[in-house]
């Protein structure tokens, strides 16, 4: 669209227009075209969809625009991550509020059938609580989404994220106008300050600070970074604000621009993210258009530029220096701090960089208010943060709570419960949950109740870092989980530096000898040593954090490798090193495919009877249990 009509204008008649169309609406389909959603197939069902209201002779659409006339029977939309992940794909239909979990293509001609035509509910689609048992017909009655407080995620799940009308129809940049025609650079990063937002990246730092530090530097040229280069295993808080509510990073970035003084931006997203990458560019090209991002913005004389660029996916990346150098096109490794890159960053440039939620949040603290965004959350640490919930939890998918709630609360109101190894819910309490990623630490039973804020996560040595949360059953090694972190940052380690190039790669060895049984008290001694020297003498953040997961099971789950070590065995029964296989009789159909498997013939029996492990002859490799198709062989301690 290329026009001089005033910005103002065309974003009030395009709030106009959409609120009048969405009035003629009688039924809107909603489905959720977040990232995990299209991978089960969510497109499929819109294209399912088509076809069946076709046959019916509605009068339907998927956009909502002046060449629809008169009253439209269905709107058949999308939206983004809608959080509920587990239960994808999910289609919600209004103004009922009903919602549909796990849907297919081949669900959509009952759904037409019964819902559209008869006005009925299709039962067998509803979401069933698992402990109850009870069908649940709307989000309002499903315990995963009434306990929580989605503020940054409430248009994720409702809006089309490809529709720049509907996001300005539900108050979109109407925080950007206000700072660019109403306040100062001044008042701007105040009001941040005053709102108390700190960093959701990880760091924790107050972004007012960070923002007011880059305004007074002097110097025409300055520029604005978003952060979406999001690297936990895991984590996928940042994506799913990209991908269901782009305009909102946009406004965001608007606002900080005016509050420092920048003319230029970069939204720094890795290309493993192909559908936020994609609606990133749908939503650049719709606020140029709408005059939102170019000269003369608002009339204010404000004018700004921004850019997409796609990442190669370094987890080192998501540090601020290591950030900039790959934007200025060089190897994304960290440099040493000060200056910082409020002092010298983009091109030697004063710079701003925050992460994607946090820029989100910034539209919602200049339209609502301080007061508002402080209602919600603690007195250090207002507002509300995304997590990531994954694990052995009943409900899984991306959630938003207020800074304070605990992981009661998470796990077992909002999660659902603590689940085993086969997805069952069970009464054990969790063994821990790992919180931050590669970055945090482990939280226990003894936390259950600790309030998960930016100060009370560090108390105890873990931290909010990007908002992952794995929770872990009592069938869980932990020595296993240190590993596979470390493992991870031992690979994304840069190696720049030589305490966590080498000291990452150590103390990956150490655990690797602790879970083969090959380790003895000294070895202990020297993960911690190793860790605590990582930790102190690394570069960047990647490296000194690199260790919290090694040092928090080694405080809170000693017992568990002192077990590894003298007494060769694991408690979990996971190291396969340190457990003997058995095979249980009454389960055992003698069909002999373990018999194939094993290298060194120890299993022994006849055809269609019960077979045996010879113990002596066993090298514990696992290959039988792998095989088994009847969970008739168990991993139990070494004796």
């Amino acid at each position: 669209m290329t026009t001089t009509t005033h910005p103002t204008t065309l974003l009030q008649d395009a709030a106009t227009a959409y609120a009048d169309a969405i009035k003629s609406v009688k039924r809107r389909i909603v489905i959720c075209a977040g990232t995990g959603c299209v991978a089960g197939g969510a497109l499929d069902v819109r294209d399912e969809f088509l076809k069946e209201l076709d046959a019916l002779n509605l009068t339907v659409t998927t956009t909502l625009d002046a060449d629809v006339p008169g009253d439209i029977d269905v709107y058949l939309s999308k939206s983004g991550c809608q959080g509920f992940c587990q239960m994808g794909p999910l289609v919600t239909i209004e103004p009922d509020g009903i919602l549909y979990t796990k849907v297919q293509s081949a669900d959509v001609a009952e759904i037409v059938k019964t819902t559209l035509v008869e006005q009925a509910v299709v039962e067998r689609l509803l979401y069933v609580h698992p402990k109850s048992g009870k069908k649940q017909k709307t989000k309002d009655d499903i315990p995963f989404y009434q306990r929580q407080e989605r503020t940054v995620l409430k248009e994720c799940g409702a809006l089309d994220p490809e529709d720049i009308r509907e996001y300005v129809a539900h108050g979109g940049y109407e925080g950007a106008r206000r700072a660019l025609c109403d306040m100062t650079p001044e008042e701007v990063c105040d009001t941040v300050l005053r709102s108390g937002l700190r960093g959701r990246g990880g760091g924790g730092f107050p972004t007012g600070r960070k923002w007011e530090l880059t305004r007074v530097q002097p110097g025409d040229e300055k520029y604005v970074i978003c952060n979406g280069d999001e690297g936990d295993p895991g984590a996928f808080m940042d994506r799913s604000v990209m991908e269901g509510n782009p305009h909102a990073v946009i406004e965001g970035m608007l606002i900080a621009a005016r509050a420092i003084g920048a003319r230029e931006g970069y939204i720094y997203v890795r290309m493993e993210y192909p559908l936020a990458v994609r609606r990133l560019y749908r939503a650049l090209e719709d606020a140029r258009g709408f005059g939102v991002l170019g000269e003369d913005i608002f009339g204010s004389g404000f004018s700004f530029t921004l850019h997409v660029m796609e990442g190669a996916g370094a987890f080192v990346c998501g540090e601020e220096t290591a950030l900039i150098a790959s934007v200025e096109g060089k190897r994304g490794m960290p440099m040493p701090k000060p200056p910082f890159p409020a002092q010298s960053g983009l091109w030697g440039k004063p710079t701003v960089i925050n992460n994607v939620e946090t820029l989100a949040a910034i539209p919602l603290i200049v339209r609502n208010g301080v007061e508002a965004f402080r209602a919600r959350g603690t007195e250090n640490s207002p507002g509300t943060k995304t997590f990531a919930l994954t694990g052995h939890v009943a409900n899984t998918g991306l959630i938003e709570v207020p800074f304070g709630a605990t992981l009661k609360e998470i796990v077992y109101e909002i999660g659902g419960g603590v689940t085993d190894s086969k997805g069952a819910i069970t009464d054990a309490p969790f063994k821990a949950v790992q919180i931050g990623g590669p970055s945090g630490g482990c939280l226990t039973q003894e936390h259950v109740d600790l309030p998960l804020d930016f100060d009370s996560l560090g108390s105890v040595g873990a931290m909010v870092g990007s908002g992952g949360l794995v929770v872990m059953n009592n069938q869980t090694c932990m020595v296993s989980v240190a590993r596979f972190f470390m493992q991870f940052a031992q690979n994304e380690s840069c190696g720049k530096c030589v305490l966590c190039r080498e000291g990452t790669r150590q103390m990956l060895a150490l655990l690797d000898e602790i879970i083969a049984g090959e380790a003895d008290a000294n070895t202990l001694v020297v993960l911690e040593q190793t860790a605590r020297a990582v930790k102190v003498g690394s570069l960047c953040g990647l490296g000194k954090t690199a260790p919290n997961p090694v040092l928090s099971t080694l405080h809170y789950f000693k017992e568990e490798y002192a077990a590894h070590v003298f007494d060769q065995h694991c408690p979990a029964a996971v190291c396969t090193a340190l457990t003997t296989p058995s095979i249980i009789p009454e389960l055992c159909i003698g069909c002999g495919v373990c018999k194939r498997k094993c290298p060194v013939d120890a299993i022994i029996g006849e055809k269609k009877q019960p077979h045996v492990i010879n113990q002596e002859t066993c090298i514990k490799c696992g290959a039988c249990l792998d095989s088994c198709r009847f969970d008739a062989i168990i991993q139990g301690a070494a004796q």
